[in-house]
């Protein structure tokens, strides 16, 4: 997979970039999205992170987001107990159990959540691998995310914790970009897994 060398430029604000992001993701066809998230799914299903993984932390897309519907779904059907996120009101994450898709929610600010016992924000700790959302990422693994701040707190969970999952990000094939606007408290991810292929990171 190559990076993508035109897009980014670190004078852009994580504002800007966003927008932009969001602005071509907005773009796409439903079945366009259709396509990226069975390719999604069948490069990540692949991963020996995921296949060893007895629990993995997931979420569920929405909008133009890459998908995962189809990923959680298979995961759960290989027996791997698959985490989804609950938002909780100071934008930290609560975690429950995935029981499939007659189990799943409405919530707040249009996400899907999983309507079963809340498992507490340090459940997190007991995955194998972690799926996390993004915007971008670029070629030192560092991710750029939607801007609340949910998955910064659950990856400094995990550190302080003494835990190293496995952290994949799921994007789009122009999301691997050369360079995003790092601050100190960034954490690189492990992999990007995209339609086309999947990239590690150190």
């Amino acid at each position: 997979m190559e990076f993508v060398r035109t897009v980014i430029k670190n004078e852009g604000t994580k504002a800007e970039l966003r927008r932009s992001f969001l602005a071509v993701r907005a773009g796409l066809t439903i079945d366009d999205r259709a396509a990226a998230e069975a390719a999604l799914a069948r490069r990540a299903l692949g991963l020996p992170e995921l296949a060893e993984a007895g629990t993995v932390a997931a979420y569920v897309s929405v909008g133009s987001e890459p998908g995962t519907r189809v990923l959680i779904d298979a995961l759960r059907e290989r027996g791997v107990r698959v985490l989804l996120p609950v938002l909780l009101p100071d934008n930290d994450l609560d975690w429950a159990r995935y029981d499939g898709p007659g189990h799943l929610v409405r919530a707040a600010r249009g996400l899907l959540e999983p309507d079963g016992a809340r498992l507490g924000p340090e459940s997190v700790t007991s995955a194998g691998a972690v799926l996390l959302p993004g915007l971008a990422v670029d070629e030192h693994g560092l991710r750029l995310g939607r801007g609340g701040g949910s998955y910064d707190r659950v990856l400094a969970r995990l550190a302080l914790a003494g835990r190293a999952p496995a952290r994949v990000v799921l994007l789009y094939d122009s999301e691997v970009v050369a360079e995003v606007p790092a601050e100190p408290h960034d954490q690189p991810v492990d992999a990007a897994v995209t339609p086309s292929g999947v990239r590690r990171f150190g």
